[in-house]
């Protein structure tokens, strides 16, 4: 029997998820529903205080395992990932580990799986979370960069800055592409209760290198420029509504959405900071276009979630999104380019002529329309999870 160990603290009362929470929930779904391999497989999956309530745990093919903090319930979770949990390694002693957290301890030994992306190196060097998790972040990616068995990346360009920057051999790392749950937006769900109105949709935690700010500004500066040729393509009322929380330095937002509202005359820009599934694909299906122009991505899935939808992501000119974007050779690519609108600079005005793009031309938006959904399809979780599978056999043959 061939025991794989995955590190599951990341999935504990979580809500809502994001980044690797979400990813493992994928990828645990994805295996629970493969039955064929529990004949040669056996996935223990580690938490450390609660095991959430997720149908798919209670698969046979899953065997759960505490590694509580004594006399600490939920807390110090150095003390679990760096100390408690490799220990219990050195007794369970799995074939293969996978750390989805970035991470590898460096009391651990054996075989192991770690994802790593560049956002944890920037976070080291330029971010601004609080002293102890960036020397947590640069001394133990370090020791993966360095250690792990295979690294995962989740993009081809992901691998290629991974490699300069952490001065990995490329051949440690190996690719696997994140999936898009892709709900069609004609679903039945969807009629009868759908959001009025025109808007524009930025969704993602909002960082300097997303340019929340900047796409404000530009939304501002759209409505005063071309008003008229919005109202031309019967683009009236026009809102931007925003969703995610502010992660700047200093919290800067929604004072300038109030600011933006004053100049406007109304409430064209609108802010939450979560919403529920539900509500988000409604938004997704409903949109005009989604707004997400970031420096720096190693994937990046709300765009992607937009296209599902039919929806046209206005992203970041830069390698990785036309390595996602690009079309196929075989597709029309001379007549749309991709399936996706531009910026090149993420400044106000380039971001302003995106966005006005993204409104008018119309040939490019119907294609988007028509042919950007099953273009996501590519983005699956199910294959996500098939590829993690044939990452975790090939690293236990190594």
């Amino acid at each position: 029997m061939f025991k794989v160990g995955i590190e599951c603290e990341s999935i504990e009362g979580k809500n809502p998820m994001f980044g690797v929470g979400r990813m493992t929930v994928k990828l645990l779904e994805g295996v629970s529903r493969r039955p064929e391999l529990e004949r040669d497989y056996r996935f223990i999956l580690y938490f450390k205080d609660n095991v959430p309530e997720f149908p798919f745990l209670k698969a046979p093919i899953f065997e759960i395992k505490r590694v509580p903090v004594p006399f600490f319930k939920n807390r110090l979770f150095p003390i679990y990932y760096f100390a408690l949990l490799p220990m219990r390694l050195w007794f369970d002693r799995p074939d293969v580990m996978f750390w989805p957290n970035y991470m590898l301890p460096i009391i651990a030994f054996g075989k192991s799986v770690v994802m790593l992306t560049e956002d944890v190196y920037y976070e080291t060097h330029e971010g601004q979370l609080p002293f102890r998790y960036r020397l947590a972040y640069g001394i133990f990616s370090w020791w993966t960069a360095k250690f792990a068995t295979r690294i995962m990346a989740i993009s081809e360009t992901s691998r290629k800055n991974l490699a300069k920057l952490y001065h990995i051999n490329p051949d440690r790392i190996v690719i696997n592409y994140l999936g898009v749950d892709t709900l069609p937006f004609f679903a039945q769900g969807f009629e009868g209760r759908r959001i009025k109105g025109n808007y524009l949709l930025f969704v993602g935690q909002m960082f300097p290198r997303r340019h929340a700010k900047e796409t404000i500004l530009a939304f501002e500066k759209l409505l005063a420029n071309y008003s008229q040729i919005l109202e031309n393509l019967r683009i009236v009322n026009l809102r931007l509504i925003m969703v995610g929380p502010d992660k700047y330095p200093e919290a800067m937002i929604d004072p300038l959405i109030k600011q933006a509202n004053d100049n406007l005359g109304g409430n064209a820009v609108v802010h939450k900071d979560y919403v529920s599934d539900d509500e988000l694909n409604e938004l997704y299906a409903n949109a005009k276009a989604l707004i997400y122009v970031s420096d720096r991505e190693a994937f990046g899935l709300p765009p992607m979630e937009a296209l599902s939808f039919g929806v046209p992501p206005i992203i970041a000119d830069n390698e990785l999104s036309h390595e996602l974007f690009g079309a196929r050779p075989e597709e029309t690519k001379s007549l749309f380019g991709d399936y996706a609108f531009y910026s090149k600079s993420g400044d106000v005005d380039d971001i302003t002529d995106a966005i006005k793009q993204a409104l008018t031309d119309t040939r490019k938006i119907q294609n988007i329309k028509n042919s950007g959904p099953e273009f996501v399809k590519k983005y699956n979780w199910k294959s996500f999870a098939d590829r993690w599978i044939n990452i975790i056999q090939k690293c236990h043959e190594k």
